[in-house]
C-alpha cells in the first residue's frame, strides 16, 4: 500500500494537513534536544522528512522503512535501510536517539517495537514518537472526524489512492490508550515517559529516555 502511494505521498500530506505535519516534526526534534552530531534513527522514515531535517541540524540520520517504494521516492539523497521495525537491522546500543512519525498505528504490536528501541538506543538516549490523535475538545473533535474520515479519503483519491487514504484514518483506532502506551515504555526499559498533544490535539508525541542503568 505504501509503495503505491509513495510518488505523491509528500504532496498529499501537505495538502491534508495544511503543512501542520512540518510544524509537528519541528516540535519533535526540539523535544529530543540532541547534542550536535548525534546518530539518530528515523523509523518508518517514508520519504525521509525527518532524515532531511536531522541532517540540516548537523546530526547523522539513518532512515529505516519496510517500504522500499517510500524510500525510493525521497526527494533528496540520504542513508536509508529497508527493514522491519520489529526486527531492526541495527546493532545493540548503537544510536543516540530515534524518532518515528505517524507509524505506531501500523505496527501489529507495540511492545516488541519498544523492545527493539530499548535494544538499539544507547543507555541515556532518547526517543520521540509521533502519531495522530483525536482532540479532547468536543467541537474540535467533530471537525477532526469530518476532516479525517471524509476529506482525507477524498483528497487522497483525487491525487493518489483512495483505498489507502480510507484505511489511514481508520487505523487510528489501532492505537492503545495513552496510559497503556506509557506503561509499555516503562516495561521496555524507558523512564520519564510523557505524552504531549500537539496542534490543538490532532497529533500526539511520546518522549522517553532509555534507562541509564541498562
Amino acid at each position: 500500500m505504501f509503495d503505491t502511494i509513495a510518488p505523491r505521498y509528500d504532496l498529499v500530506n501537505r495538502l491534508m494537513t495544511f503543512r501542520l505535519d512540518v510544524r509537528v516534526r519541528r516540535q519533535t526534534l526540539l523535544a529530543l534536544d540532541l547534542p550536535f552530531g548525534a546518530k539518530v534513527l528515523d523509523l518508518a522514515c517514508g520519504t525521509g522528512d525527518f532524515v532531511r531535517a536531522l541532517a540540516k541540524l548537523g546530526h547523522t540520520p539513518v532512515g529505516v522503512d519496510l517500504s522500499y517504494g517510500m524510500m525510493a521516492a525521497a526527494p533528496e539523497p540520504g542513508r536509508y535501510v529497508q527493514g522491519d521495525l520489529l526486527a531492526l537491522p541495527v546493532a545493540d546500543n548503537s544510536v543516540d536517539a530515534a524518532v518515528c512519525g505517524y507509524a505506531l498505528r501500523n505496527l501489529v504490536s507495540l511492545p516488541p517495537f519498544f523492545g527493539e528501541l530499548a535494544r538499539v538506543v544507547k543507555p541515556g538516549g532518547r526517543v520521540a514518537l509521533v502519531d495522530v490523535s483525536a482532540p479532547e475538545n468536543r467541537l474540535l473533535r467533530v471537525g477532526f472526524d469530518i476532516h479525517f474520515n471524509k476529506i482525507v479519503p477524498f483528497v487522497g483519491g483525487l491525487f493518489s489512492d483512495k483505498e489507502a487514504y480510507s484505511y489511514l484514518p481508520k487505523s487510528v483506532a489501532y492505537l492503545p490508550p495513552p496510559d497503556e502506551v506509557l506503561r509499555m515504555f516503562g516495561e521496555a526499559g524507558f523512564e520519564s515517559a510523557r505524552r504531549q498533544q500537539l496542534t490543538m490535539g490532532i497529533a500526539q508525541m511520546y518522549v522517553a529516555n532509555r534507562s541509564a542503568e541498562a
